[in-house]
């Protein structure tokens, strides 16, 4: 294995470890802060774009090295 793909599926296995820890928190902070169930699902779907724009970006960026 050479670095290079140590690298990279390093910071892939980092970035989801972040990324589940990040979704504990937030769940955490809407327990003690009783968002309720509305104030829950805004959390989830703002941290959920996020990541969703993460994704995409890597997508993007590989399919036009790819071209």
């Amino acid at each position: 294995m050479t670095e290079a793909e140590f690298a990279s599926w390093s910071l892939k296995g980092g970035l989801t470890v972040l990324i589940v820890f990040l979704g504990f928190i937030v769940y955490d902070l809407g327990k003690k802060s009783e968002a309720g169930k509305f104030g829950m699902f805004i959390l989830f779907l703002v941290l959920g774009l996020g990541v969703f724009g993460f994704i995409f970006k890597e997508i993007l960026i590989g399919f036009l090295i790819s071209k």
